[in-house]
């Protein structure tokens, strides 16, 4: 490998900012072979596109799971048919209806934070709102326990980094809560996932696990960076913060525009079933590619200005919620959280801005793309 195509996960100016690499690699080396991860890298908007449509190419079930069995069984890690089941019965209980009558307690908790931060002048936007906001939600989604709600963090934070003891111990959690839910049934996710049926077949106790997990991890990492990226982004793009201020009905394609500038979900996994071609390249069956979300958002064939933060960019066919079959069933609930709580924050504190004097630390994690914290003045 060429030092300077190198891949560097683990520094965090490279966390921080990817993207002058990511470009690197669209121009240079599009489809490129990472001995040191021992994968297939792809990195134009076409060919990530591909694979993420191609299921019957591009697998989505890891080939040699871990010891432990929690999350293999999670839709994101399966393919059709068994996906579509899955996908199927899920969304009878996660329903459009359903996520749309979460409004009124996630305009309400959002209102409690924001009465909590108006007694500091500066606080750190992540742990006074941006964590704790979709967490709540979540956890009573699934009639979880709040004061469970850092151990929620430590184990979603976990699951990201694919941490086999976060994920075996957020799997004990919810087998304990499936067995509890079972015998006296209530008014929750896990209670109706466990009742749903679809075509004579129910969820297996494993599956509901795997969702919940799913759900807790995803759901929670993805609407946390996203509100602290939207931020992120308007402190980067100052004209375009005061537009948005003189108009907040920007604010749903400023979302989306969020959403593509720094994707919260970096890349995602597939596996080669079959030899295949992609570009110049021929990739052997039996292999694993890592398909780069956040370099396809950037790439300057699809977006004009790709490299811009532009409010009300139209048209904008994103991938941060993927696309195809595994396109993200959350991504309803992770567009609603950001809506009404990035307009309430905008509207009650309309001078936020972030403290140029602290410098910025990117999550410690390559998967998901986010900051550590992000100190705001109000």
């Amino acid at each position: 490998m060429t030092s300077d195509l190198q891949f560097l996960p683990t520094d965090p100016q490279f966390l921080l900012n990817p993207y002058p690499w990511l470009a690197k690699m669209r121009r240079e080396a599009p489809v490129f072979y990472d001995k040191e991860q021992q994968c297939w890298m792809v990195f134009r908007y076409e060919d990530v596109k591909r694979v993420l449509s191609e299921w019957k190419t591009f697998s989505s079930i890891v080939p040699k799971p871990p010891e432990q069995k929690d999350f293999t069984q999670s839709m994101v890690n399966t393919d059709p048919p068994k996906h579509q089941s899955l996908r199927a019965l899920v969304q009878k209980v996660f329903t459009p209806n359903r996520v749309e009558a979460l409004a009124p307690r996630i305009n309400e908790l959002t209102h409690e934070l924001l009465a909590q931060m108006k007694q500091h002048k500066q606080v750190d936007l992540l742990q006074a709102f941006s964590i704790p906001l979709p967490i709540t939600v979540i956890a009573e989604m699934l009639g979880v326990p709040l004061e469970r709600r850092e151990d929620f963090k430590r184990w979603s934070d976990g699951v990201a980094g694919f941490n086999q003891t976060a994920i075996k111990e957020m799997g004990d959690y919810f087998r304990e809560l499936l067995k509890e839910r079972r015998e006296h049934p209530g008014n929750d996710l896990i209670s109706d996932l466990i009742a749903a049926y679809e075509d004579g077949e129910k969820l297996t106790g494993q599956e509901v696990v795997d969702f919940c997990i799913l759900l807790l991890s995803a759901g929670n990492e993805t609407t946390t960076n996203l509100i602290t990226n939207t931020i992120w982004c308007l402190h980067e793009y100052p004209d375009e913060y005061q537009r948005l201020r003189n108009d907040l009905s920007l604010l749903p394609s400023a979302i989306e525009e969020a959403l593509r500038y720094y994707s919260p979900l970096v890349f995602t996994k597939r596996y080669t079933q079959v030899e295949t071609q992609i570009g110049d390249q021929t990739i052997p069956a039996g292999q694993f590619v890592w398909v780069w979300l956040a370099s396809a958002n950037r790439d300057e064939h699809q977006f004009e200005n790709a490299d811009r933060f532009i409010i009300d960019r139209e048209p904008n066919e994103h991938f941060a919620f993927s696309n195809g079959i595994h396109f993200c069933l959350g991504a309803p609930l992770s567009r609603l959280e950001a809506k009404i709580a990035l307009k309430a924050l905008l509207s009650e504190f309309p001078n936020l801005r972030v403290d140029s004097t602290e410098p910025l630390k990117p999550a410690p994690n390559l998967l998901v793309h986010g900051l550590e914290s992000l100190s705001v003045l109000l």
